[in-house]
């Protein structure tokens, strides 16, 4: 307790790692008070029906932006937009060479893409507006007042768009100006907003079954904590590849000569494999009309079913393949390597190089896309012991990779400011990772 103390000490007493986390929490404060704004032309008291219907990849998003989405708020569609506009841009990186050779401009060239994915995002935006607003005119049309219906599919878009770019602005400033990844902060405490009310039902519902419940509540508790444990070492798990670097004489100086290390990381795809796979999942619901209660989109729709569960794995498996081909590229390593005189021991510089290094991250995938298909099918393997629908979701999933991950990243800062001004780390021994590819990067 002492070292801790004396940890939010030393934190409090750098100026600029508090004005950085003042920064933060203001501006998390001012997105968490839009949530709540509720549409013009909006009764939010008769928008029960939108809360009762939020399933798949509606869920999601609504997880995503904190309830804005079910409670028709001005920032209903978060930040998402902003978030399927920067894969898109970040999948034309790597697809199109022309986009390729903008990207290694440098920092003029990443402000043209970051420029490109701000358009991008206020088409999509538009686009999902519009989607939101039919839904709304469907199962929330009690909620629309009659004064206001002439203008409803005119002004809602407009202001939708409004506030996912005011989120998207809010995001680079945290960015910018505060601690950790803005848009990666913004996604947790929008995930972090529901955990209250899902632990209070889970609590009064295992009250309810009387002094027995207690005891499972608790056991409950002690198994989400160990799968955090369980998750932050798949997030943080690395395969050291040994590299030589050669040495050189410059005048009377001598560089190279050291041993380091190559970290390749078990999960390098983040969450982007449960991702794909949630969407993949949610498409057959839409063909199937909606028919939630037998089927094909029963069997879509619901984390419980077994088939349900292994047809969901295999999409998370394969995705998790595809995506870190996708990002890892073990040729441009191998030529950085050759550039910079470096070399793994036992293997030629090159082309081997690169198969050497390609096969290493084949063998490590493996398992890491195992555990992140374990990760995603967790929810329902919860649900099926008993457990609210709104408590599970964080046993595993989307929502617990995300938030584990953001975490890291924000600890890892504090933990870099406090070392470069000689204070003791956040941990006595080791240093933590933070993420290679996990939201921040995998997702935004």
């Amino acid at each position: 307790m002492k070292k801790l103390v004396q940890t939010l000490r030393n934190i409090w007493s750098i100026e600029d790692l508090r004005s950085k986390i003042l920064v933060t929490f203001g501006l998390i404060f001012v997105y968490r008070l839009g949530t709540f704004i509720v549409l013009p032309g909006i009764d939010p008291n008769k928008l029960s029906a939108l809360s009762g219907a939020q399933s798949g990849a509606l869920g999601l998003i609504d997880a995503f932006s904190g309830g804005a989405f079910s409670q028709a708020s001005i920032l209903a569609l978060g930040i998402m937009p902003y978030i399927s506009a920067s894969i898109f841009m970040q999948l034309m990186t790597i697809l199109i060479p022309q986009m390729q050779k903008i990207q290694k401009e440098g920092a003029s060239g990443q402000k043209k893409i970051n420029q490109y994915t701000r358009y991008l995002t206020v088409i999509v935006t538009f686009v999902q507006a519009y989607a939101y607003v039919t839904y709304l005119k469907g199962l929330g049309k009690d909620a629309i007042l009659d004064s206001f219906s002439a203008y409803f599919w005119l002004v809602t878009p407009i202001v939708l768009t409004a506030g996912t770019l005011f989120v998207m602005w809010l995001g680079e400033k945290i960015t910018d100006k505060g601690l950790g990844n803005g848009q990666s902060l913004i996604i947790m405490i929008g995930i972090l907003a529901r955990l209250p009310r899902s632990f209070v039902q889970e609590w009064n519902a295992k009250v309810a079954t009387g002094s027995g419940g207690i005891l499972v509540f608790v056991i409950e508790i002690a198994v989400l904590v160990a799968i955090i444990m369980g998750l932050i070492v798949l997030i943080q798990g690395v395969r050291k590849v040994p590299v030589n670097y050669a040495k050189q004489i410059v005048g009377s100086r001598q560089f190279g000569g050291a041993r380091q290390f190559l970290p390749l990381k078990v999960n390098s795809s983040g969450v982007m494999p449960i991702i794909f796979a949630q969407a993949i999942m949610f498409l057959p619901t839409i063909f199937a009309s909606f028919d939630s209660t037998k089927g094909i989109a029963r069997l879509f729709s619901d984390p419980r079913d077994y088939i349900h569960m292994v047809i969901y794995g295999v999409i998370v498996i394969g995705f998790t393949f595809l995506y870190t081909a996708l990002i890892f590229n073990p040729k441009q390593i191998a030529d950085d390597l050759k550039r910079n005189n470096g070399f793994i021991p036992g293997v030629k510089p090159g082309q081997p190089t690169a198969d050497y290094i390609g096969s290493v991250m084949d063998k490590i995938t493996l398992p890491g896309a195992f555990l992140l298909a374990i990760v995603g099918i967790l929810p329902g393997f919860a649900q099926r012991l008993g457990v609210t629908q709104g408590f599970a979701s964080f046993f595993g999933g989307t929502s617990l990779l995300i938030m584990v991950g953001v975490i890291l990243d924000s600890l890892q800062q504090v933990e870099t400011q406090l070392l470069m001004r000689q204070y003791d780390g956040l941990m006595k021994s080791g240093r933590i990772q933070g993420r290679a590819n996990s939201v921040s990067n995998a997702v935004i």
